[in-house]
């Protein structure tokens, strides 16, 4: 039990000493181990800039999974012309970017809130009666407007001045 736990402790201790481009070498073989610590070396980054993008921790975290996920998924087509480091920032900056897009054309917005203990839904005035009254007061000033012409020209509004 102590072997396995002191190789362990060395398996730990050169993945920490690896660089980066050794670490994305042994991924891209299937060591788990050297991607998990690339995502221990440039996670909390990606993170910052992602919740720097969204404003929102939900959301860098939701950026934060999809860009690991599409960086494990793509692995093998990084060259490495440019550091690992920047690739997953792009990639994260990317992710973000799609998330914003995505929220504009589908924006939401909660109707509950919650004190802490229970869920409240939250009270939406009704606007139809504005919209009905500014509908109203449109039709009157139309209708009211055509009255001042046709006292002016007869043939207006298609009435005849003479018929009451």
């Amino acid at each position: 039990m102590d072997t396995c736990r002191s190789q362990d402790e060395i398996s730990a201790k050169l993945l920490a000493a690896a660089t980066d481009e050794v670490l994305v070498t042994a991924a891209k073989l299937g060591d788990r181990p050297a991607f998990a610590e690339l995502w221990e070396r440039h996670s909390n980054k990606a993170f910052k800039i992602a919740y720097w993008i969204t404003r929102n921790r939900e959301d860098a975290e939701d950026v934060i999974q999809d860009a690991w996920t599409k960086a494990y998924v793509h692995l093998k087509s990084f060259d490495g012309r440019a550091r690992f480091s920047t690739w997953i920032t792009r990639i994260a900056i990317n992710t973000a970017l799609m998330t914003l897009r995505r929220k504009r054309v589908h924006r939401e917005i909660s109707t509950e809130s919650s004190d802490g203990e229970t869920w409240h839904q939250l009270k939406i005035a009704d606007q139809t009666k504005d919209v009905e009254q500014h509908c109203l007061r449109q039709e009157s000033l139309e209708h009211n407007a055509c009255n001042l012409r046709s006292k002016a020209y007869p043939a207006a509004c298609g009435r005849n001045s003479s018929i009451k």
